[in-house]
């Protein structure tokens, strides 16, 4: 959650917004074996309508907001939240990937 070295834990694991470093500059963990795809998106994607459509739904039932606004609350929140969210999620599946499919990031074991 940190976005750190899944080995060390003292390495920047990005170097960008949402690029992974090649390698970390602490432990010289090679980082460009990892392959996250989308699933933190989808994840966040889950996540946050479970949480922000009951909401909106309540406000709505007892809020007699104009169109807009709920446009621009809930596509603001949600667009806040999941910007937010990303990296670490990104990141947790990063050392996921780490711990369980190590061999992967480090080679065969000799």
């Amino acid at each position: 959650m940190r976005c750190v070295c899944p080995r060390c834990g003292k390495g920047r694991l990005y170097k960008g917004f949402l690029t992974v470093a090649d390698v970390c500059e602490v432990c010289g963990l090679d980082l460009c074996k990892q392959d996250t795809g989308d699933g933190p998106a989808v994840f966040l994607i889950f996540i946050l309508g479970f949480l922000v459509v009951p909401v909106a739904l309540w406000v709505s039932m007892h809020a007699e907001w104009p169109l807009w606004l709920h446009t621009l609350v809930w596509g603001t929140l949600i667009l806040g939240l999941a910007l937010g969210m990303l990296r670490p999620a990104k990141a947790y599946m990063i050392a996921l990937q780490y711990r369980y499919r190590r061999h992967d990031y480090e080679g065969p074991a000799a």
